[in-house]
């Protein structure tokens, strides 16, 4: 009987030493995975910066884009991740709602439908509004997918004026998919996109890349200028601005602002420009088609290239 408080006291710090050393390797383990987690999350936003780049595509590039998983909203072409798209094509249809307003796009290898949102409370005078059917339009934004329907949802959209930006986005289209798919120039080439010998860009045999419609030509829009390099199609495109949209322009190439830009307090901290002269500068890069907006109509981000 004397021995038993003995025992007890022994179990009661046996029992301690196993709770302790559960509650250790828990911690342990709970930092794995906390850490694991980390890393992963690192890496999505990583590679979420390095893929959200603008491509110029044809059409049937979109509608055959694929996709890596269904709704995953994460797309290849030639291999490649792309996020944002920029095209030219014919107005098929145009209807304008409270709230957005639904086109249809032709660039004769493709029909698309697309959408841009735009807000009931600000003044119907940007260059959405001056779309029609029939014109010939550039337009950017980010392709997206519900239903296994492509779709992209638009940035910017403006009527276009001059021929020569048909053939020269259709050239910079080719030279961008040939860049993946065989290599730089000079390179040993990838070889491994369109292995067959098969043209992802343009009609297939049967005349027609994954729509239905006529082919795009004749009437079309403002010349682009510059290369493939980053940002100098946007830098070409500025034309006769204001010196404030230069500054602010110039500023926002030259400071990072990740995925979601640049909001107006931090251009007008950071930039020594007003309020006033940050909005006035941004509505005119909005019109040049260089900037867009992200999360909100005071943040901004440039359109790369």
């Amino acid at each position: 009987m004397g021995k038993t408080p003995h025992n007890n006291l022994h179990t009661v710090v046996d029992t301690k030493v196993v709770m302790a050393a559960a509650a250790a390797a828990a911690a342990a383990v709970t930092m794995r995975v906390d850490s694991s987690l980390d890393l992963n999350k690192e890496a999505r936003e990583t590679t979420k910066r390095e893929n959200d780049t603008l491509r110029p595509v044809t059409i049937k590039q979109i509608l055959d884009a694929e996709e890596t998983y269904s709704e995953s909203g994460e797309f290849r072409i030639d291999g490649a991740h792309i996020a944002q798209v920029t095209f030219v094509g014919q107005i098929r249809y145009v209807n304008a709602f409270q709230t957005n307003i639904q086109f249809k796009i032709d660039d004769g290898t493709g029909v698309l439908e697309c959408k841009k949102f735009v807000d009931p409370e600000k003044p119907k005078d940007g260059p959405e509004f001056k779309v029609l059917e029939h014109d010939y339009v550039r337009a950017y934004g980010r392709l997206k997918s519900f239903n296994n329907n492509r779709n992209v949802i638009l940035h910017f959209i403006r009527p276009v004026s001059d021929n020569n930006e048909i053939h020269y986005h259709l050239l910079e289209a080719a030279a961008v998919h040939l860049y993946f798919a065989k290599g730089p120039v000079g390179g040993q080439g990838a070889g491994t996109v369109n292995a067959g010998g098969g043209d992802s860009m343009f009609v297939d045999d049967n005349g027609y890349g994954g729509g239905v419609g006529a082919g795009a030509g004749g009437n079309a829009g403002g010349g682009v200028g510059g290369n493939m390099n980053q940002h100098a199609g946007g830098a070409a495109k500025l034309g006769n601005v204001s010196s404030e949209a230069q500054r602010l322009y110039n500023f926002m190439l030259n400071t990072p602002g990740g995925n979601e830009g640049l909001h107006l307090q931090v251009l007008g901290k950071s930039s020594g420009m007003t309020t006033r002269e940050v909005l006035k500068a941004a509505d005119e890069l909005l019109g040049q088609g260089v900037i867009y907006t992200t999360v909100d109509d005071e943040t901004w981000a440039v359109l790369e290239y």
